[in-house]
């Protein structure tokens, strides 16, 4: 049990390292639940630790697929966390949803440019005064 326990929490401190501090939290009790437990344990505790490519990269690749599923909720969470990281300007967030559409669609950039706009207000007024 104690591997087990050991990678949970490794797990959760890569989630909060790829979504920001304490985006780990809804994770927790949630632990004996299996998709939960291999997404925590392996997805990000084996593979967003990896060194091969940078948070940012990594992030790059998955807002990239994430584009051809047309899910603006899903583009807002990794947007999120690269606002958080700092990982991605203004502009190079406005280019996203241009690329993407030559690629992924008009559609789909349209999804990818609401994600965008939904972290970029979330992450605003999270901002302290």
């Amino acid at each position: 049990m104690g591997d087990t326990d050991n990678s949970w929490k490794h797990g959760l401190d890569i989630v909060d390292q790829v979504y920001g501090a304490g985006a780990s939290a809804m994770m927790h009790g949630l632990e004996n639940q299996p998709f939960v437990a291999e997404t925590v344990q392996h997805l990000f505790g084996e593979i967003w630790s990896r060194p091969g490519l940078s948070m940012r990269d990594k992030r790059l690749l998955v807002l990239g697929a994430t584009a051809m599923l047309g899910r603006s909720d899903l583009i807002a969470i990794q947007v999120a966390g690269a606002i958080v990281n700092g990982e991605l300007t203004e502009e190079q967030l406005a280019e996203i949803p241009l690329l993407m559409m030559f690629y992924a669609g008009a559609g789909n950039a349209t999804a990818i440019h609401q994600g965008i706009q939904a972290a970029k207000a979330k992450a605003k007024d999270m901002k302290p005064a």
